[in-house]
């Protein structure tokens, strides 16, 4: 997280512009002996902004959470009063243009900008201290002939993105989000990848609790972008390998089950249904570990991309999902994370939006498709539980989804 020289520069710049631009506005209407207090005190609190701003992105950090998180709230912080500051001077900008070439003396863009900068300011920090905390279950049911009778009804709850480094050793929320997935009593528990930001090491404070999740058919997950260390300069390779072990032995040691290019089968009676999970499918230029071949196939039996078994699939990215699932398989049911919503979501009379679906065709809920043997397809993106960059969530609060698998087998009638 180490700002280049260039862009501190720049920012500097944008800051003394947009302080120098309320400051003349502020002047405008301030009487003239309190015109220089007034500059003064605009000059010390640029100042401090900025010379706080540096001096946290300055200090040398060993890329452990401890050093990433005052830096992330010192940034956060800065951004919500710059922010803020530029809607109020785009406002009165917008107020003087329409002004220009009348007499009008009062600038309403600038009546206007106040209390709008205000209220960007209040939603930024609400997403804060509320959203982020303020947990949401969706429920899907997913119906098929291809649903074995006796995993009618069979419940999986989904979670993804925890990034539990933006937490740093606050564990609080993610064991009040693992108390509210117990209390769903789930057959099955998934986590689609991203569980820390940059080190495993992050992990550390909230293995005893994600020890605690509980399911019968156990808990199955798979490794995200920011799973792997690809954001850490290491200082070997070896280094890097060791770090990407570690979090999967401290999986294995939860009672959790990855699904790195492989797969699993869940057992009901003589009925089965398979469970596959893909590592993380990167579109470039990030990397691509994920491989459904593999996770297709195993040495001792072949689960074919076309045969009749219901499959659930795990993968991180949903772009997966449409540029490679559903043209060369028949998976039933994907689930996917990532996208996280850019933690920012509307929803109004159950229409969704988000700026991430100027990034992902696929950024959160349902989606669906044929296969090439017209078998019914569905993509589910969980957006994630927790945050990364900015600890804030506006709109988008943390999702656990609850799935249940709707059977139409004729023996459920007989």
């Amino acid at each position: 997280m180490r700002f280049p020289v260039i862009v501190l520069i720049l920012l500097f710049v944008f800051t003394a512009c947009i302080c120098a631009y309320i400051l003349k506005d502020i002047n405008s209407y301030a009487s003239r002996p309190n015109r220089k207090r007034i500059a003064r005190i605009f000059v010390i609190v640029m100042v401090l902004m900025f010379g706080v701003l540096a001096l946290g992105v300055a200090l040398p950090r060993d890329g452990s959470c401890d050093d990433v998180l005052p830096v992330m709230w010192i940034i956060f912080s800065y951004s919500t009063v710059l922010i803020a500051g530029t809607v109020y001077c785009l406002c009165s900008l917008i107020g003087r243009l329409i002004n220009l070439g009348s007499r009008r003396l009062v600038n309403f863009g600038a009546m206007v900008g106040v209390p709008l900068a205000i209220l960007v300011f209040l939603i930024m920090w609400w997403g804060v201290l509320y959203t982020r905390h303020d947990t949401q279950v969706r429920e899907l049911a997913v119906e098929s002939p291809r649903v074995p009778a006796n995993f009618n009804d069979y419940t999986i709850v989904q979670i993804s993105d925890a990034h539990v480094g933006t937490w740093g050793n606050d564990t609080s929320f993610i064991s009040k989000l693992v108390t509210e997935i117990n209390n769903l009593k789930p057959d099955a528990i998934v986590f689609t990848g991203d569980i820390v930001n940059r080190k495993t090491s992050e992990l550390e404070p909230f293995r005893k609790v994600f020890a605690r999740l509980k399911a019968k058919d156990g808990v199955f997950s798979i490794l995200g972008n920011h799973d792997y260390g690809d954001y850490v300069y290491w200082e070997s390779d070896d280094a890097k390998v060791k770090n990407l072990q570690k979090l999967k032995d401290w999986q294995t040691e939860m009672g959790w089950t990855m699904l790195n290019n492989s797969h699993a089968f869940l057992h009901r009676g003589n009925d089965s249904i398979a469970m596959i999970g893909v590592e993380n499918w990167g579109e470039p230029p990030f990397k691509q570990y994920g491989n459904l071949r593999t996770a297709l196939t195993t040495p001792d039996r072949r689960l074919g991309s076309y045969d009749d078994n219901f499959k659930i699939l795990l993968t991180h990215n949903p772009m997966h999902w449409s540029r490679e699932v559903v043209k060369k398989s028949n998976i039933d049911l994907t689930m996917s994370g990532h996208t996280h919503a850019m933690q920012m979501e509307l929803d109004i009379a159950g229409r969704r939006f988000s700026p991430a679906s100027w990034r992902y065709p696929e950024w959160g809920g349902e989606y669906k498709a044929l296969s090439r043997d017209s078998v019914p397809m569905s993509l589910y993106v969980n957006i994630g539980c927790g945050e990364v960059g900015v600890p804030m969530r506006i709109g988008a609060t943390p999702e656990i989804t609850m799935i249940k698998l709707k059977s139409q087998d004729p023996r459920l009638h007989e």
